[in-house]
């Protein structure tokens, strides 16, 4: 399962970001927004890298370890619209046994899902949770 999380604003500019060596997608200030508030709830999270199809962190507490993925698309014009992916890391085992998947409910799911509303220049917030 993952969670997509999707809103359009124009706070993050594309321009100012490190660059993306796969590709040229914007994500990571997106990433480090979001990083800085995961670690104020406890959250232990990484500095985002660079991928394919845009940028990443690890982020975990307790038990529970994320991928979380962002990306925007400048394309768009000055409101970006950015897309935040959750995705529960899981041991061999537990995908083997059907364990430890990431519930519509997740903690962590939750928690960005409450950071990108709690903003008021992120608009037409969107979630979207795929098994």
């Amino acid at each position: 399962m993952v969670h997509l999380i999707s809103f359009v604003t124009d706070r993050f500019d594309p321009a100012k970001e490190s660059p993306n060596d796969i590709n040229p997608i914007p994500g990571e200030a997106l990433l480090l927004w979001l990083r800085e508030r995961l670690q104020a709830l406890g959250y232990n999270t990484t500095r985002p890298e660079t991928e394919d199809w845009g940028w990443y962190v690890y982020s975990e507490r307790g038990a529970s370890s994320y991928l979380v993925g962002a990306s925007g698309d400048p394309e768009s014009g000055s409101d970006i619209h950015w897309m935040i992916q959750i995705h529960k890391e899981r041991s061999l085992r537990d995908k083997m046994f059907g364990r430890n998947k990431l519930a519509s409910n997740d903690e962590l799911s939750e928690a960005v899902e409450w950071l990108v509303r709690g903003e008021k220049d992120f608009r037409n917030p969107s979630v979207k949770k795929e098994e």
